[in-house]
């Protein structure tokens, strides 16, 4: 079942690897088939370097497992809720990589310091508020995705494609597995430029108008970076 979307995820997983965005067990990737609905999900706890694509999970909108030999990320209820409100949404990665994870545990706003965040993402790349005692010991993951809805409120979720759960770290997402994890990557890097920035002395953000230039340049109808 959904062999080819099984291993596009694997894929996406191992990629996260390769990029040194993920240690030990730290991350994972899903990817929705926009026939079915149905997501395949990283296994939970299963080590990068014994993973096979027949490891994928299989599980529908409520987090049923519909095919699998293993439990499915714990973090997927949270990636379902990212789903069932951005229906343009298609891949969604988790990872702690270092910098994003960094301003994620102060609790911060990413702010467009210059033209690289500018590039990719329109506008800071926002933090969640903390998540209440009782959402913690409640639904954790799920009231973590709902905590990524309500900070997401009012932006396009493919023009800032990426939030940090505060003291947590940074969920990415992107049109499939391959743009969440590419999206995963940008994050990182422009979260280490903006962390030296910051640490030089400078935090204002990039004025509306450069902004404004550097996004549509490379997205939407009037772009025309790129061949």
């Amino acid at each position: 079942m959904l062999e080819g979307l099984k291993q596009e995820v694997y894929k996406a997983n191992i990629e996260l690897v390769k990029q040194g965005l993920v240690i030990h067990t730290w991350g994972n990737v899903s990817g929705r088939d926009p026939e079915s609905g149905l997501v395949v999900i990283k296994p939970s706890g299963l080590d990068y370097g014994s993973m096979k694509s027949d490891d994928m999970v299989v599980i529908d909108t409520d987090g049923r497992m519909v095919e699998g030999r293993y439990k499915p990320s714990t973090d997927a209820p949270t990636h379902l809720l990212i789903y069932r409100h951005y229906s343009s949404v298609g891949g969604i990665v988790h990872t702690h990589s270092a910098f994003a994870t960094s301003w994620a545990q102060a609790g911060k706003d990413i702010p467009p310091l210059g033209t690289t965040h500018a590039d990719h993402y329109y506008g800071a790349i926002p933090c969640t508020r903390l998540l209440t005692e009782e959402e913690v010991n409640g639904d954790y993951e799920s009231n973590t995705g709902k905590v990524i809805v309500e900070r997401m409120e009012g932006l396009d979720p493919l023009a800032v494609p990426s939030v940090l759960v505060n003291r947590h770290g940074p969920f990415c997402w992107g049109l499939d597995a391959e743009e969440a994890v590419y999206n995963a990557v940008a994050l990182e890097e422009i979260a280490r430029i903006a962390f030296y920035t910051v640490l030089l002395g400078r935090s204002e953000p990039v004025d509306n108008y450069l902004l404004d230039k550097h996004f549509t340049r490379k997205h939407g109808k009037d772009s025309y970076y790129g061949q």
